[in-house]
């Protein structure tokens, strides 16, 4: 099957048909899969089984589909990142420079299947010859307290940028790709929804960093002087989005809330306890209630219009498995 162009890089998911503008190549997921030539399937079931979130079906044939060719990928844009060094190291005269961590940003809703791609591909990367060392960072504990949330009126916000400490974040991927020792980073407890006070943990120079999180690839507004204003994304190398149908979206997060409502939410130390303790209808409606007010509000104003901004798009279907894949040209 020969690979398609995407229409646009903004409507992928909805229109694809043949184009010569866009910046994208479009392939079905039995073409991408070709890709992975003599990669080694170096996970086992077990270890998939462990890496899935709630939900997520992924499976050992998902991984020797997909992420084995995204894997082949992205050694080939880290190697290539070692080869540019070496050179810009000569250009420069600075012959005891250290190469510093590669970057990549995992973005897309909630729901949507960011944790399992950047815990699948964390494995599979450090599994590569030479054993790279791999670290995994999430956007969740750059959140700001929700004291602070509470003090501004942004608890229903929670999620979009406003709710996120930018500067702390930019702070840390700065150091990061200064080739700092043991840069800090916050930690965020699910259980309870909120930072965990002086608990963190250290990223000490990783040969590779993925940052994953629903708003990696946002701008800001541009200054009117020129001044310089760095986004999130300016510090990676290389950007994921994941992706799905709006409706499909919905389902999956009602679907994980009303699972964790048997499960996670029965612990009496969590925050959402309270939502065990209704009916399922009752329930439900709460589900589709933050969905609609929440969630939906912030994939549309946030996170979707940044899709066009990533290198690498995936695309899922109903049956939570990737089924097309976007791969902008170079």
């Amino acid at each position: 099957m020969d690979d398609k162009t995407l229409n646009t890089a903004s409507d992928f998911s909805n229109h694809m048909e043949e184009n010569d503008y866009s910046p994208y190549r479009f392939f079905s997921a039995e073409r991408w899969a070709e890709f992975r030539a003599d990669e080694p399937l170096t996970l086992t079931e077990s270890e998939v089984n462990r890496l899935r979130s709630l939900n997520d079906p992924v499976d050992l044939d998902e991984v020797r589909r997909i992420y084995l060719s995204i894997s082949r990928l992205l050694y080939a844009h880290v190697e290539a990142s070692k080869l540019l060094f070496d050179q810009r190291k000569k250009f420069l005269s600075v012959p005891d420079a250290t190469k510093t961590p590669f970057v990549i940003g995992i973005a897309g809703s909630v729901a949507v299947g960011k944790s399992t791609t950047a815990r699948i591909l964390k494995e599979l990367l450090g599994r590569w010859s030479g054993s790279p060392k791999v670290d995994l960072v999430t956007t969740d504990g750059f959140l700001y307290p929700n004291e602070v949330l509470r003090r501004n009126d942004i608890m229903d916000k929670k999620g979009f940028p406003e709710s996120y400490d930018v500067g702390r974040i930019l702070k840390f991927l700065a150091d990061i790709k200064a080739g700092q020792p043991r840069v800090e980073a916050p930690v965020y407890s699910h259980l309870v929804y909120d930072v965990i006070p002086g608990e963190h943990v250290f990223v000490d120079r990783p040969d590779i960093l993925i940052f994953e999180g629903i708003n990696v690839l946002q701008v800001r507004d541009l200054p009117e002087d020129g001044k310089i204003v760095p986004f999130v994304s300016d510090f990676f190398d290389y950007s994921i989005y994941i992706d799905a149908r709006e409706d499909l979206i919905h389902k999956w997060y009602v679907d994980r809330f009303m699972s964790l409502r048997k499960t996670a939410f029965t612990n009496p130390e969590s925050f959402f306890h309270r939502y065990s303790q209704v009916s399922e209808e009752a329930a439900l409606a709460i589900a589709n209630g933050l969905w609609t007010n929440i969630n939906l509000k912030n994939l549309h104003k946030n996170i979707l219009p940044t899709r066009p901004r990533a290198d690498l798009s995936l695309e899922k279907g109903g049956n939570h498995l990737i089924q097309k894949v976007a791969l902008r040209r170079l």
